[in-house]
């Protein structure tokens, strides 16, 4: 006794042409953009140091000359967008000649980190900062905001210059864009992260050992520098077929 065969399965469609066909021909573009914009915040890095003759009396200077960085930019209120201590340390300094652990002096550090908005409230502060007895001022770093605008205007600039381009390419040709295969930032496969802060030019004001002056010094003038930012994508069109 024998049993019918079931009926083979119809074909299936196939994959679709990674090039495009003759029939639907596709495009591949980079779109770019680059915008030169202004800092939205500026970062600060303070080190706050004391030394004393003893374990004791250097962290009581170091605890006194904290706490009048912390109030002084505290001070500022809204202009100051983020104030944080980094590292704390109080380091016994050996005598370099003789036999024996003898301590000659104990060596104590605080790093604080501030971020502002007011780059007005930047230049005074750093004057005043660098006023201040046994305290080292370094930077400033400019950045944007990582949901800065300007982020969202370059990747919507490159999308425009990516769909020109293509509109070019099909026009010299004697035909027209039909569909948007595909829009990718490029490399997004093998993306690396990036650095949160563009460094720039990092200026150094310190005032070691110095008496604190009777009259404040002018404040500093400084010129937030410019940002770069970039975008960049793939983008893959199918166009009507041309005439050739």
């Amino acid at each position: 006794m024998t049993s019918a065969s079931a009926p083979a399965p119809a074909p299936g469609p196939g994959p679709a042409a990674p090039y495009g066909t003759p029939d639907a021909p596709r495009i591949a573009v980079r779109g770019e953009a680059h915008l030169e914009v202004d800092p939205e915040i500026a970062r600060i890095g303070i080190t706050v140091t004391a030394r004393g003759k003893d374990r004791r009396s250097a962290l009581d200077d170091l605890t006194r000359r904290n706490a009048g960085v912390v109030d002084l930019v505290k001070s500022y209120g809204q202009a100051v967008e983020r104030l944080e201590t980094g590292a704390f340390s109080i380091t016994p300094e050996l005598t370099r000649h003789g036999r024996g652990e003898r301590v000659r002096t104990h060596h104590g550090t605080v790093h604080l980190t501030a971020e502002l908005s007011d780059f007005t409230a930047l230049g005074e502060l750093t004057t005043r900062l660098a006023d201040l007895e046994l305290t080292r001022v370094d930077g400033p770093w400019w950045t944007l905001r990582p949901g800065s605008p300007a982020h969202r205007q370059a990747r919507q600039q490159a999308v425009r210059e990516a769909v020109q381009r293509a509109r070019e390419y099909a026009e010299a040709l004697g035909t027209t864009l039909a569909a948007l295969v595909e829009i990718a930032d490029t490399g997004a496969e093998n993306a690396r992260p990036r650095p949160q802060w563009d460094r720039g030019r990092v200026r150094t004001v310190s005032a070691y050992g110095a008496p604190v002056p009777q009259e404040e010094a002018a404040p500093l003038d400084l010129e937030p520098e410019r940002q770069h930012v970039h975008a960049q994508l793939d983008a893959r069109f199918i166009m009507k077929p041309p005439k050739l």
